[in-house]
């Protein structure tokens, strides 16, 4: 109980050191605190007083009654989380609402030591009547203690919260507080960076806190903020420490102008701060930055939190803000918006996932304009995750099982943000099993079990809210990259509907063909179209492949990955199902297939931006990273709107350890593609992705495969004749010509740039996706900027230039445009190999 005393102990200094807490004080009309599980009355640390479970009986329905306690020598922050109420059926709690309107809920976990159950093995959703909260929630530390904090805009007189165990596992919960929140907390109206402009409806979603800092200042616990928030500091997420300088003044001295309210944030967010440290230059010209990690998947509303502490003039400070490398304040002057200084000001910013992607980075810089001083400051970031278009906070899936749209818009009103989800199921302990059992399986398998039911959950790290790991408050683990919505394999399909779907698998219906079986094209009931890769268990080399997809794919959940949505295991089948790809592999884009229009530059750019965000993640997204191993534009997929999607994950595999440099590995991948030091090594880095990436980026300008064995000797591989052209400043003849005259020559030199370096012989100076990304946006910028008017005789002109199409070392067609050996793999590897002894021993896909 050593946090709990420490606690108090940081409650009592806060309230010495900067003044009682603030006025006026927020009374709730609602007000139901639940100690679940508890025999005896328990108050919290901030004075308020929970109900036992006797006598919160009214609130509940359940089918039965388990509780279970730890002793109170347990180290948690509060003995709320020393009992708790087991349910092995669906349990519902129903809370009667003086009025509709915003209502924290804050539900608190801890996996109490009990003789009967496992807590730590339970895997539940949690909704209420229009929200997903939690869904195939895994809690797996027993020494964890964790607290989840949503805010809800109920629209009728009553809030009920629902627990769901997971078919043959339980739920838990230790706590539960469903409290009035003041109307003036969340605006209907925010500023959008993507599209830039203002934008609404911001009171149709449902919220769940990710991050609440005090910046430059100590954690603020819940008896110090009249709404009963804790607000953690932000020392663990401020970049480069030497940049920034903490400072603070008395609490006492914070005005709120109107418009503003202690109700927003407590005086002691706005009396510390952190600004630009002392550079001892004249013109100091940098940035102060903090980086937040986050779920790709959903739209955040981003508040910063401002008061001039550090002037002793008005009109005296001018600096800007930027979020992920956009400008969101451009010269903010707190003395014109406030009129005083020590004035609370703040700025609501919705971000979408094409913006917020993996990350949240927040700057703030100077103005350098020539008036007032070179600093700039910031006191107080929230983090608050947007329900998606089917309301839910976790995953992809509503209260009713539909799934949400690819552009995030909310099915209840305005679209805020165009919020692309990505589906992937997650992380299941047997999943090497899964696929050995299966291949290996008895004839009576599928009369004695289904593959599904080998499949166990575990924990591989929470996006939490609070954590007694880790030193952070608000935040999420290193590992938090996996989520806990991830643990479903997403829809069951019926076999029956799978054979509906693809005309009982016709053959007419393959889009795709590789080692592990087919891949058809399929049509639901609904309309919707899907691709269905269907296991063939006479391949070894493609069951390994589909296991290794399987067990990568549960770590991954983004935007610019191929999803996937639903599984079927029905008579000893193993299917999986995933988004069907309407545009195809960006192959056929570029020079696979002749009927298809051109792409422009823009479009172009705008691919290979997608593809990059994607590897991106897939090396920094997860604890550990993931290598592809097989990058090339067949793996490049496009949706309907030709957003770039990366797919086939059978070569991937994780990147090498902290004390590792590489991870030692047979060579495979694709000819043509195959990182030179990668092959001469066997050593595989995530910069072997980025040298196959830089193949990627010249067929993209060049339109040609990587390998043509048809051609002259010097221009078989694309890499080395594009270098040499580069070198020899001819690059411009190779060049697509459909593209002539409409790439403006400095977005050309840019990308061209990007591919040379992605392409250097040695990984060590190759750049990191992050920085090729970069490039790629910049060349962009670039283009956009100033876009050359293309010649006439371009407009509406087919994509004909195919004269070097075809069979790319021996690969055909597969999984959605993937490639793989054909049966004349060997006699077009024979011929490469007389342009490349050293290929002669590798194996190709």
């Amino acid at each position: 109980m050593s946090s709990l005393l420490s606690l108090f102990l940081l409650s009592f200094l806060l309230s010495s050191v900067f003044g009682q807490p603030p006025s006026p004080t927020f009374k709730p009309s609602d007000n139901f605190l639940l100690d679940c599980g508890a025999t005896t009355p328990t108050p919290s640390l901030d004075g308020r007083q929970f109900l036992t479970d006797s006598q919160s009986t009214s609130y509940l329905s359940a089918k039965d009654k388990v509780t279970a306690s730890t002793p109170s020598t347990t180290d948690v922050p509060s003995p709320l989380y020393l009992t708790a109420r087991i349910f092995t059926e669906d349990a519902t709690y129903t809370f009667p609402l003086t009025s509709p309107g915003w209502h924290w809920i804050r539900l608190h976990f801890f996996p109490v030591n009990d003789s009967s159950h496992d807590l730590t093995q339970a895997v539940f959703s949690v909704k209420t009547d229009d929200y997903v909260l939690l869904h195939s929630f895994n809690f797996d530390d027993s020494s964890q203690w964790l607290l989840k904090e949503y805010l809800i805009n109920a629209t009728s007189d009553r809030l009920s919260i629902h627990f769901d165990p997971l078919r043959n596992s339980i739920a838990f919960i230790n706590a539960i507080e469903v409290i009035s929140a003041p109307d003036i907390l969340i605006s209907d109206y925010a500023s959008s960076l993507s599209p830039v402009g203002p934008t609404s409806g911001l009171s149709n979603y449902a919220y769940q806190t990710s991050y609440r800092l005090n910046v430059g200042g100590p954690l603020i616990t819940s008896a110090n903020d009249t709404l009963s928030r804790t607000w953690s500091s932000d020392h663990g997420y401020l970049q480069s420490r030497s940049t920034g300088q903490k400072v603070s003044v008395s609490s006492g001295i914070i005005n709120f102008p109107d418009g503003t309210s202690p109700f927003i944030a407590p005086n002691f967010v706005y009396s510390t701060a952190v600004h630009m440290a002392d550079a001892r230059i004249g013109s100091p010209n940098f940035n102060v930055s903090w980086v937040l990690n986050v779920d790709p998947s959903f739209g955040y509303l981003v508040r910063l939190h401002f008061a001039d502490i550090i002037s002793k003039n008005l009109d005296n400070l001018y600096f800007n803000v930027y979020i992920n490398h956009k400008m969101a304040i451009s010269g903010l002057d707190l003395s014109t918006l406030t009129s005083k200084l020590a004035s609370a000001y703040y700025k609501d910013f919705v971000l979408n996932s094409t913006v917020a992607m993996d990350r949240l980075l927040i700057q703030i810089g100077p103005l350098n304009d020539g008036a007032g001083t070179n600093d700039a400051l910031l006191n107080g970031v929230e983090v608050l995750k947007m329900s998606n278009s089917v309301g839910s906070l976790d995953g992809e899936f509503g209260v009713d099982g539909s799934k949400a749209s690819e552009d995030g818009g909310n099915t209840k009103s305005h679209a805020v943000a165009a919020v692309g989800f990505v589906m992937m199921f997650g992380a299941f302990a047997g999943l090497g099993a899964m696929v050995v059992k299966w291949h290996k399986r008895p004839q009576d398998w599928q009369r004695r079990n289904s593959f599904s039911s080998w499949l166990l959950p575990i924990h591989a790290g929470h996006s939490t809210f609070m954590t007694s790991k880790g030193g952070s408050t608000f935040g999420s683990h290193k590992s938090g990259y996996t989520f806990s919505s991830s643990l479903g394999l997403g829809r069951y399909f019926s076999l029956a509907e799978l054979q509906d779907a693809t005309n009982n698998f016709d053959e007419k219906a393959v889009v795709g063909v590789g080692g592990f079986g087919n891949v058809y094209v399929g049509e639901l009931d609904d309309g919707t179209k899907v691709a269905v890769k269907r296991g063939n268990p006479q391949s070894e080399q493609g069951i390994n492949e589909f296991q290794t997809e399987i067990q990568m794919l549960s770590k991954l959940r983004h935007r610019h990955l191929v999803s996937l949505i639903g599984y079927c295991d029905e008579n000893s089948e193993m299917i999986l199902v995933y988004e069907y790809m309407a545009n195809g592999p960006f192959r056929d884009h570029l020079y696979g297939k002749d009927d298809l229009m051109p792409l422009t530059w823009k479009q172009r750019l705008e691919i290979c931006i997608g593809a990059a965000r994607g590897l991106h993640y897939l090396h920094t997204g997860t604890a550990q990273g993931i290598i592809h191993r097989d990058v090339k534009t067949t793996n490049i997929l496009l949706d309907d709107d030709f957003i770039a999607k990366v797919s086939d994950f059978g070569l991937s595999k994780d990147a090498p350890g902290m004390n590792q440099t590489h991870v030692s590995t047979a060579v495979k991948g694709s000819f043509g593609y195959l990182d030179p030091e990668y092959f001469r090594c066997q050593r595989l880095t995530d910069k072997s992705d980025v040298y196959s990436f830089g193949v990627v980026l010249l067929e993209t300008l060049c339109a040609r495969p990587a390998l043509n064995p048809a051609l002259t000797r010097e221009q078989v591989n694309l890499a080395e004749w594009a270098m040499k052209n580069k070198r020899q400043n001819t690059l411009e003849q190779i060049v697509d010509p459909l593209l002539e005259g409409t790439i403006n020559s400095d977005s050309m030199s840019k990308f061209v740039e990007a591919a040379e370096k992605c392409l250097a012989e040695f990984g060590v100076d190759r750049p990191s996706m992050g920085d090729v990304l970069w490039n790629l946006e910049y060349a962009l910028q670039l283009q956009e900027a100033n876009p050359p008017t293309p010649p006439l005789s371009h407009a509406l002109k087919p994509n004909t230039n195919k004269s070097d199409a075809g069979v790319v070392a021996g690969e055909i067609k597969q999984e959605n445009g993937a490639a793989a050996p054909s049966e004349d793999q060997h006699s077009n590897a024979a011929m490469a190999n007389d342009v490349f002894p050293h290929l002669g021993e590798m194996k190709g896909r």
